[in-house]
């Protein structure tokens, strides 16, 4: 069993929802993402709006990244491909 992949199952939809985000608005760039939310805070214009959750998905994104920095790897491969076409799975279902 990938070890990876076991973690990516424990995420939460909202740290799936990231995941989503940055390969889909980001082209999988974790800095670009963190810039945009900063500016969100500083009332910069920015790309998208993630609620009042700001403060919680920069340290979502700090965790996310941990983890792919240390085990090398891309959280996003084991998105599945309709989720980065608008059927966003798991993230949607409550």
């Amino acid at each position: 069993m990938d070890p990876n992949q076991d973690f990516f199952r424990t995420l939460s939809p909202e740290e799936e929802q990231l995941i989503i985000l940055r390969d889909f608005l980001y082209e999988g760039n974790w800095e670009e993402m963190l810039r945009d939310l900063r500016d969100r805070q500083s009332d910069k214009p920015f790309i998208f709006r993630l609620n009042s959750r700001i403060d919680e998905d920069i340290g979502r994104i700090g965790r996310l990244r941990s983890y792919e920095r240390a085990h090398r790897v891309d959280l996003g491969r084991y998105l599945r491909p309709e989720e980065l076409t608008g059927g966003f799975g798991k993230v949607l279902e409550h």
